[in-house]
């Protein structure tokens, strides 16, 4: 079974969505739109071939571009185990994984340059260690001792957005403001915002909302749509009776699907999709067609609505394993630098420990301070307050003689 034969599958599958008496799948009678043609580079025996309109993209890629993809989906996918058994001894509050999505993540965030701006959800944390981001500081919300984490500035990647598609339309606003300040200032480079969603929060109004803006006023937007097949425990199918990456033409913009498991592709699709955007040209919609490996977050059981012959049947397709085949077969890498690998990784894992194991705590009054950039009179009146409170539980002094 191929990559197109999972879609079809994933879009169609007879055991989830009966067969009406037209003989067509879904609900109803409504006839269910053809998959679009899936953007495809590296195959999941590691054969490369680089055609169509996204190839020059691919081809510019040479032997270290190609090991340092390898090594950023490696290193991101021993962060999420290590993050993962972190979270199973108490260290953290709960962990959203993200096994299987690294080439879409890596793939997407390797394509940004540095004045892009990146709106995620809760779970790209591959696209933040191509933005240069301290993995340790993705775990401070998890621990508990951030609302945050980091400085959105300084990376141009925006704090987590835990309700769901919210970033959205944040991202489309952004993406317009940048615009306007490029228009008023012509010396500033061109910039576009990347939305990352997932096929669940797709069905949001937010995302709605956010596309008709984004195609009415041309903002240099991408929407980037980690199809990972289950939004919690709801299959995509159930979710749309079309592709995801058909919607776009709704709205009047390009949509493409891309195997999401393939990073050369992912990067190649995203490199064209950016130059639209930036140019002028108005916003795109990504569709990247993956597999989410592991559970939607560290409190979930997938066990209890997915089958494992379906997870079984993504295996042979994991991004990481048909890279390493690309590498070894073209001899741009040896036994020395996947071993290599091992040892960083592992390094990486016990840091990682140490940074979490070291975190401090906040203390009460600091959700005073954090609320407002400036001191505000409410606020600190409120704190003065709290501090009169606190002091009536202090024991009296003892008299002295």
């Amino acid at each position: 079974m191929d990559l197109k034969d999972l879609a079809v599958r994933a879009e169609a599958d007879s055991s989830r969505l009966p067969e009406d008496e037209a003989g067509n799948a879904g609900r109803g009678s409504l006839d269910r739109e053809a998959a679009p043609e899936m953007v495809q580079m590296l195959s999941p025996e590691g054969e490369l071939l680089l055609h169509g309109p996204y190839g020059a993209y691919a081809a510019e890629l040479g032997a270290e571009e190609l090991r340092g993809l390898y090594r950023d989906m490696f290193t991101i996918r021993r962060f999420d185990q290590e993050a993962t058994a972190l979270q199973r001894q108490g260290e953290l509050v709960m962990w959203v994984p993200m096994t299987g999505q690294e080439g879409a993540q890596i793939g997407s965030g390797r394509a940004l340059q540095p004045q892009d701006y990146v709106f995620p959800t809760y779970r790209e944390h591959g696209v933040a260690l191509t933005r240069g981001l301290e993995l340790s500081s993705l775990l401070r919300r998890f621990r508990g001792v951030s609302h945050g984490g980091w400085n959105p500035a300084e990376a141009n990647f925006h704090l987590y957005t835990l309700v769901l598609a919210a970033q959205v339309p944040h991202a489309v606003g952004y993406a317009m403001g940048m615009a306007r300040d490029r228009k008023m200032d012509p010396q500033l480079p061109e910039a576009a915002t990347v939305a990352y969603f997932g096929d669940g929060a797709s069905s949001e109004g937010d995302v709605h909302e956010a596309m008709v803006f984004a195609a009415s006023y041309d903002a240099p937007v991408v929407f980037f749509c980690q199809n990972n097949h289950w939004a919690i425990s709801v299959p995509t199918e159930v979710q749309s009776r079309i592709p995801l990456a058909n919607r776009a033409r709704g709205y009047g913009f390009p949509g493409i699907r891309v195997d999401g498991n393939d990073v050369i592709a992912v990067r190649a699709v995203t490199s064209w999709a950016l130059e639209h955007a930036r140019s002028g040209k108005g916003p795109v919609l990504i569709e990247a067609f993956t597999y989410r490996m592991s559970a939607h977050t560290t409190a979930d059981d997938p066990t209890k609505y997915r089958l494992s012959a379906d997870e079984e049947a993504w295996i042979s397709r994991d991004p990481l394993s048909r890279l390493e085949k690309h590498l070894r077969a073209a001899g741009l890498a040896e036994d020395e630098f996947f071993e290599g690998l091992e040892a960083d990784g592992q390094a990486m894992a016990d840091k990682l420990r140490e940074d979490v194991l070291g975190m401090s705590s906040p203390g009460f009054t600091d959700a005073f301070t954090d609320v407002y950039a400036e001191a505000h009179p409410l606020i600190q009146e409120e704190l003065e307050f709290h501090r009169r409170y606190e002091a009536g539980f202090a024991d009296p002094e003892e008299p002295t003689e």
